[in-house]
């Protein structure tokens, strides 16, 4: 007979709300602001004044962990799942404000009909209409004589019935007695059943991360500084993207305002570079992978609860030690001299705009590197090399693809066991050997997603090398990725069209190169046999005709520089196949002597 992972009960509302006040059951605040809509609040309202069920609340009890002097501590209920309906409860039924979307504190006042028994968000007009309760909260969290409430209204309202209003006052005044289900998991439970069952049960299907436990067990911490570290982590990530939010929080969250985080994060106020916009997660990542040598956040989610892996209890000295460390991790993530340093070493490898790195995965873990580097000292210089090597190789090999945990993982116990530089000279000899550069490269460049991963590591190399762009003479590929030039096809794609190919085919990346647009205008749909033609009587005459270029040893350079085969000026449609075959080949040897001079 199986053993049941989890209680169900029945609790009034009222019970559910008194349990949240006195902290008994802990809403996370999972990183995210109040997100429905009023409108959706009024609904959940009028469900519970009909009767109707609202779903079942799902709380994962923290683990009775072992203090000091040998007693056990009962661990509070972190609600997982319901908090926006908890909070919409206690927004329109109890008065309290909310942080909506915009992160701007608001109240939400539901307002009742109770001749039509009917439940609307107000508005002025339900303000100034006497046939309203325009706040039902001034009711149900007031102490208003209801005898006195329904004579004032029928006063202001002659054609009301007292007894009916009376009735509907006081169903709406009940609704805190209406019952709702908690689904309570049990404490020893781990991480991937409680969110098997909370997938299970949950209609909407919603996938709760690892990072969102981790967020649920800092945020309901209360006696190392949880409460206050979430919103650190939630405020940073906020200001990384938006800056002027700084104003915000200074002036509306006055004891955050005075702490040791707001001042180590104050300079995002003045930070506009979008390279590096980290979600929750990958401050989470990033911070506990580098300061515990771990790459799975459950067992971050383990060591908050004070899990001792070897007894398999759970210890308070284990908990606290936990929230000292990863507060140490994330004060190094949000230092502005490291994460500016950071930035420049990415950009100094010719990552210059978001669109060139797909996997935020890569970049975590390049940060991991630096970080871990500079606590250990490594000298500047060997640093920098690392690090822009690793992004690299990690992008081209998909290292990091899908779920990094386990690599990462792996690869930070290995950095800890011999060394960043040494397990990067392994990784070079097993997975970036010749016949990756002869052979597997120029086959993975058979694609035409342009945003594929060679594309835009041969974008990098291209802004490495200060490359002008295609038949420029002084515009750079760096100038148009910054300010969106031209892909421009080098077999255009009108006149590939009209010979029948189709889009996968004549959309492949390597037959893409970046230009002026006015370039790309000039050469039109003609064969490159044709405008290549032209482009060596532009040399011999001295005109420009596309682009400035006029000496022959510039046109070569440039042409070197994007991998232009030889003998365009002879390529027709039919030799389009062989064109892309010794262009691969060529966009893939300047990849590896840009790599090898990272």
């Amino acid at each position: 007979m199986s053993i049941q992972k989890y209680s169900v009960n029945q609790h009034p509302i009222q019970t559910l709300l008194t349990w949240i006040n006195s902290g008994e059951i802990a809403i996370p605040e999972i990183q995210r602001p109040f997100v429905w809509s009023n409108a959706k609040v009024r609904d959940l309202i009028d469900s519970l004044y009909s009767g109707y069920p609202v779903g079942y609340l799902i709380a994962w009890r923290n683990p009775d962990v072992k203090l000091k002097d040998g007693q056990q501590s009962v661990g509070k209920r972190i609600l997982i799942d319901g908090q926006q309906r908890v909070t919409a409860l206690m927004a329109a039924l109890l008065g309290y404000q909310i942080v909506n979307k915009e992160y701007q504190t608001t109240r939400i006042r539901i307002a009742f009909h109770p001749q039509e028994q009917k439940f609307e968000v107000a508005n002025p007009a339900i303000n100034n209409d006497v046939a309203w309760v325009p706040d039902i909260s001034t009711i149900i969290n007031g102490n208003t004589s209801m005898l006195n409430l329904v004579r004032e209204y029928c006063q202001r309202n002659p054609n009301a019935n007292e007894d009916e209003i009376f009735r509907n006052l006081e169903l709406m005044k009940g609704i805190v007695n209406n019952s709702i289900g908690l689904i309570e998991l049990n404490s020893d439970l781990d991480i991937e059943t409680v969110t098997e069952i909370f997938i299970r049960i949950n209609s909407q299907g919603v996938v709760l991360s690892q990072a969102d436990f981790a967020m649920s067990k800092i945020a309901a911490n209360e006696s190392y500084g949880g409460t206050e570290l979430r919103k650190c982590i939630d405020y940073f990530c906020h200001l990384a993207v938006a800056p002027e939010f700084f104003r915000h929080i200074r002036d509306n969250d006055s004891e955050f305002s005075k702490s040791e985080y707001f001042q180590k994060m104050s300079w995002l106020q003045n930070e506009n570079d979008d390279l590096y916009d980290p979600s929750y997660t990958d401050m989470l990542r990033v911070s506990f992978t580098s300061e515990f040598r771990r790459g799975r956040l459950q067992d971050l989610v383990a060591l908050l609860s004070g899990r001792n892996f070897v007894t398999k209890t759970y210890e308070e000295e284990i908990a606290r030690e936990s929230f000292e460390k990863l507060k140490s991790g994330i004060m190094k993530f949000m230092n502005e001299t490291s994460f500016k340093r950071f930035l420049m070493i990415i950009r100094s490898a010719g990552f210059i705009t978001p669109s060139m790195i797909r996997s935020q995965n890569n970049l975590n873990f390049c940060y991991i590197v630096y970080l871990v580097l500079q606590s250990q000292k490594v000298n500047s210089n060997l640093i920098e090399k690392i690090v822009r090597r690793w992004l690299v190789m990690s992008t081209l090999t998909g290292r990091y693809t899908g779920s990094p945990e386990s690599q990462y993982d792996q690869d930070i116990r290995r950095i800890h066991e011999t060394s960043a530089e040494q397990l990067l000279n392994n990784i070079e000899e097993a997975s970036l050997s010749d016949g990756f550069w002869n052979a597997g490269l120029p086959q993975s460049m058979d694609t035409s997603v342009a945003t594929s991963p060679a594309f835009n590591i041969y974008l990098a190399a291209q802004v490495y090398a200060n490359d002008k762009g295609f038949l420029s003479k002084d515009i750079t590929v760096r100038d148009l990725l910054t300010h969106k030039g031209d892909v421009h096809h080098l077999f255009p794609k009108n006149y590939l069209k009209k010979g029948g190919l189709a889009r996968g085919k004549y959309n492949q990346i390597a037959n893409y190169v970046l230009m002026q647009s006015e370039i790309n205008i000039a050469i039109r749909d003609r064969a490159p046999k044709e405008y290549f033609s032209d482009l060596m009587k532009q040399i011999s005459t001295g005109k420009g005709k596309f682009g400035a270029i006029i000496e022959a040893a510039e046109l070569e350079k440039n042409l070197n520089s994007h991998c232009i085969p030889v003998g365009m000026e002879t390529k027709e449609f039919a030799d389009y196949d062989n064109f892309l075959k010794e262009r691969r080949k060529l966009m893939s040897t300047k990849i590896k002597d840009y790599y090898f001079k990272l």
